[in-house]
């Protein structure tokens, strides 16, 4: 693979390749920073980028794997993360024009756990502000490299565009609502989103405390294993951090799915998807039948009450999250996040006690549904090749809101671990993906599956001509 084409290099394969000696670290470090420097002028996807220490630490990556002491998959290569983890000595934002010049001293956990698996952190990537719906109005969005009139996602949006693009080899990202799911989907890459709590939130700004998730985007699955077992794991500084084991993941991966139980609901799976979505869903599904898989048909749960109940939840605890600062600074904020603060500090006990009952009761439904099934294949929006201009009615459009949120919300509210994939484009060439659920915990029979199904397929090797 020629310089021209080593931005789009799998993770994994530009990090054998570095701790071979066959490229150095500081070779592909340089190349990334010139092809930000190059597009990302366009892209609007970074925040920050980390230059100088960049190549330090490609230069010190390079001494450890001469010396014969490579730390693993990562080691040398060049990521980037979303700017509400905290990174020492570097701004962190969170989207947000009043911490613009908030400068932690210390990393973040998961950042921390990338810099001792040895990788590169080229920068901060851009995000709504807050973390939620929109980015503040002082702030540029990023721009889908597969069209610009193409929606490019939220909150994660500068890690979607940023990894599609060939501005890093895999980033960060967040989700609280579909945050992971959103760019993944729209710019057609890798995202998994693990179960609540298998990931440390130490060091990350909040958006609501417990539906936060930090997870990898990459450009495969494999590639998003790989970085996710590097940051997963018990934090003594993130007491809600779970204690199980962390598997090692690209040991689990080949294991494939022949004999594994996939569920299908035929009824809330496809409605109300657009023919586009439906054609992905129900080619990913015979992909994975012919790869071993043994499909069953499910009744999964009802999510509309929990698509209504997610926006309370998610505002009170934004509030309470945003305490300091709002509403003595409210006039500082944008009217969308302002907006959902102002739900949560409406909402009174009694409403709040009714949330958590229903929240609950949902958790365990889905709970029983994987007794029957050991993953869930389901789409991640219901409607392809999104706009812009489409978007911009989001908050106002009942039946496109219940449309982009019916698949993503509920599972950071019950907290199961997805992994979606991209599975084929529009006839406009946007790309449509589906994804998968599993048990709690469970983030190796994802990655099994996402194995499986891009082995057989090519989706995940496309890249944007930009």
């Amino acid at each position: 693979m020629t310089n021209n084409e080593l931005h789009y290099m799998d993770l994994m394969e530009v990090g054998r390749q570095i701790q071979s000696r066959q490229r150095s670290s500081e070779e592909v470090t340089r190349h990334m920073l010139e092809r930000v420097d190059a597009v990302d002028t366009r892209l609007h996807s970074y925040v920050t980028v980390m230059a100088d220490q960049a190549l330090r630490d490609a230069r010190a990556a390079d001494k450890e794997i001469a010396a014969g002491q490579a730390r693993g998959p990562l080691h040398g290569v060049p990521l980037a993360v979303k700017d509400l983890l905290w990174t020492a000595g570097t701004a962190t934002s969170h989207g947000m024009p009043i911490l613009r010049d908030h400068v932690p001293t210390e990393d973040a956990t998961t950042v921390r756990r990338l810099r001792a698996a040895g990788a590169i952190l080229l920068g901060k990537l851009q995000q709504t502000e807050g973390a939620f719906a929109d980015h503040h109005p002082d702030v540029t969005a990023p721009v889908n490299p597969w069209g610009e009139t193409l929606w490019s996602g939220v909150s994660s949006s500068g890690s979607g565009v940023a990894t599609a693009a060939g501005l890093c080899f895999g980033s960060l990202g967040t989700d609280t609502g579909g945050s992971i799911r959103f760019p993944s989907s729209a710019n057609g890459v890798t995202g998994l989103k693990p179960t609540w709590g298998r990931v440390s939130r130490y060091g990350a700004f909040e958006l609501a405390a417990s539906l936060d998730h930090i997870g990898p985007i990459a450009r495969n699955t494999a590639d998003a294993a790989a970085i996710l077992g590097a940051i997963a794991g018990a934090d003594p500084l993130d007491p809600t951090a779970a204690r199980q084991p962390v598997p090692d993941y690209l040991a689990l991966m080949t294991h494939g799915v022949t004999g594994l139980r996939l569920g299908f609901d035929p009824d809330w799976g496809m409605q109300p998807a657009d023919q586009a979505t439906q054609a992905v869903v129900r080619e990913a599904l015979k992909v994975l039948e012919s790869a071993g898989a043994e499909p069953r048909e499910v009744c999964f749960p009802d999510t509309d009450q929990a698509v209504a109940d997610w926006s309370p939840l998610c505002g009170l605890e934004t509030a309470v999250a945003h305490e300091e600062t709002y509403p003595a600074r409210r006039s500082e904020y944008g009217p969308v996040l302002s907006a959902l603060i102002e739900v949560g500090r409406s909402l009174d006990a009694m409403d709040y006690q009714k949330l958590q009952l229903r929240r609950a009761d949902f958790r365990g439904r889905v709970d029983a549904l994987f007794d029957k099934v050991d993953l869930l294949l389901i789409p991640t929006v219901a409607y392809a090749g999104v706009t812009v201009e489409t978007m911009a009615s989001f908050a106002d459009d009942e039946a496109l809101l219940g449309g982009m949120m019916r698949y993503t919300c509920p599972f950071d509210l019950s907290g199961h671990p997805t992994l979606t994939l991209p599975g084929g484009v529009t006839a406009e060439g946007a790309p449509v993906a589906w994804q998968l659920v599993a048990p709690h915990f469970r983030e190796d029979l994802l990655i099994r599956g996402g194995w499986a199904f891009q082995r057989i397929t090519d989706w995940h090797r496309r890249h944007p001509r930009i």
